[in-house]
Formats: C-alpha cells, structure tokens, sequence
C-alpha cells in the first residue's frame, strides 16, 4: 500500500498556539491528517516524507496519510487539494520548482504559490555537484568558466530534460559567470550520466542520490558542489567559496509543506516546530543521510521569505536563458 496509517498518543500543544486560536487548539486535529504529495511512490522525497508522517502521527494521536499525486510540474497534487479546508487536516508537499521558476517557465499555471499556499517549513535539500567524466581535463569549475569564456557555447553541458532541476542549475551557474555553453538534454537521469562517463556531454549537475552512485564507480568525478562549503557527502569536494570564478553560484533541490494559504500561522508554526524536533531525532537524521538529504531549517515566515527570494532570482535567470516550456 502507498499509505501508511499510526495512531499513537498526542503531544501537547504550545503555549503560543493555544493562546492564539483556543477553539482549533482543543480540537485539531479531530481527524487523519491528509499530506498530498508531488513526489512519486518509492521515490527518496516520498520515503523521507513517510518517515516523518508516522512520527507526526506518534505526536498527534491521528493517522497522517501520505497520498501520492505526481505529474503536471505540480498540477496534479493541487487539484487534489484545491478545495482543502484551512483547518490542517490537509497538507500538499511540493517541490522547489514547482514553488519558484514553474511560475516563470509556464504561462498558465492553474496555482499562484503566492496565492495558494502557506509555507510550513522545508522537509529536505540535496546540493547539486558537477559532475565530469574520470579522464576531463576540467579539474575544477573554474576550468569549465574559463573554457566557456574563451569558447563560448563550445562547452556542452547536459541535463535530464529541458527545464529539469538540472537544466535550470546549470543556467544559475551561465548567470552568475556571465557565460554561454550549450545544453544537451536527455530523456532519462541514468542515460544523462553515461554521456558524461563518456565525454558526449561535458559535465552536468547532480545530487548525491542520482550521480553518487557512478561517481563511486568510478566512470565520473565531481570537481564541485554548487554550495558556499563542501558537503558531507562529499567532503573532499570543494565548494564555490573556493572558487575564483562562481562563487556566487547556488544549485539545489529541495521539497517543503505547504497549507491552504488561510490556514492559521500559530497551527502552521506548530506543525513546523513538530517537524523540527523529529528530524533532529538520531534515528531519522541517520535515515535523511542515508538517502543523501541536508537538514534545511526554517520557520514559517522565514521559508517564505526564502521563497521569494528564489523566486525573484528565477525570473531573472529564465528571463535571460529567452526560456518557456509552452
């Protein structure tokens, strides 16, 4: 089954949400608690959300239902839930494109995530490395920037689809360095990777879940991660501060949750703050590390700052790539 349902004992609730709305306090939630998620069944956002509902259901002393709705750049889950009550009992769990560049790359999106959605809190991160094959003369990013300035478009690189996560890192990276290459997408993540084991691409972006696995083989080589520092995963890896040409260079994913956008923020706060305490539990931060997660922790109004944050910088970015995707 790709639901998964624990009743356990409830915590209490907080001193500040209690005072702030008394009538939902004594109540919420009176229910199961519905999450509909972006993410594909079995895929690591939907295992690293599972792990968190049936420790929220322990909390809440009610079944939290992971109900699964991929496809349509986010589409799917919204419909799923766009008559959901602002009473949190229904939840949506998206990913950073569909929150910051979807609005840019898309003409008629049926969602506004500034409208539609009240931020609750990330539930995971995953940087991006750049990846290059074992035997190219690229040792650093700072290699590729420089071949790309005195060749421009002559370096490809590749991604896993035209406006992929990968595709859009990457025109983070053309932005911030004020250079052009050319892009080579692929239908599927595993074909993207093969072409740079084998020199057909350059180099592309990838996390530790998709490219880690080719890297260790062998067949490829990061020679950065697009983050200010090293990452865990790969603490041998330079990050961009220590980069002469992209230092200010970011590229991520991440996943978050959302509640309809006049659900009180008290209630918001609390489900954030529960979210906290758990993924600081040993037990699920070694499960986040095995699947290849950084812990991003933010408040409510914080996250949506960050939100907007990428936002604006994703209208400049795809403005200057000329990019739509229909």
């Amino acid at each position: 089954m790709s639901r998964r349902q624990v009743l356990v004992l409830s915590a209490g609730s907080t001193a500040a949400w209690l005072h702030a709305t008394p009538s939902m306090a004594n109540t919420w939630p009176s229910k199961p608690i519905k999450i509909t998620t972006a993410a594909s069944t079995g895929s690591g956002p939907d295992v690293s959300l599972r792990l968190v509902a049936e420790q929220l259901a322990r909390r809440w002393g009610q079944p939290v239902i992971v109900d699964n709705k991929p496809g349509g750049n986010g589409v799917v889950a919204f419909n799923a839930t766009r008559s959901a009550a602002s009473d949190g009992h229904e939840l949506i769990h998206l990913d950073s494109s569909m929150l910051t560049s979807n609005v840019h790359l898309y003409s008629r999106l049926p969602y506004d995530p500034q409208r539609d959605f009240a931020p609750i809190r990330p539930t995971l991160q995953t940087d991006f490395f750049v990846a290059v094959a074992k035997d190219s003369p690229f040792k650093s990013i700072d290699d590729i920037v420089q071949a790309a300035q005195a060749a421009p478009e002559r370096v490809t690189y590749g991604s896993w689809g035209l406006g992929s996560p990968g595709h859009l890192g990457a025109l983070r990276l053309l932005a911030a360095t004020n250079t052009r290459m050319t892009h080579v997408p692929y239908k599927e993540i595993p074909q993207l990777f093969s072409a740079v084991a084998t020199g057909e691409v350059q180099w592309a972006l990838g996390s530790i879940a998709s490219a880690g696995p080719m890297e260790k083989s062998g067949r490829i080589r990061f020679v950065g991660v697009a983050a200010a520092q090293p990452s865990p995963f790969a603490p041998g890896v330079p990050g961009m501060a220590a980069s002469a040409q992209a230092k200010a260079f970011v590229a991520n994913a991440w996943f978050g949750l959302f509640a309809p956008r006049s659900t009180p923020k008290p209630l918001r706060e609390r489900i954030a703050a529960d979210i906290t305490e758990i993924l600081a539990t040993p037990d699920i931060a070694d499960r986040y590390r095995t699947l290849g997660y950084n812990r991003f922790d933010q408040k409510p109004d914080e996250f949506g700052e960050y939100i907007g944050r990428e936002t604006q910088l994703w209208s400049r970015v795809i403005a200057d790539a000329k990019l739509k995707l229909d």
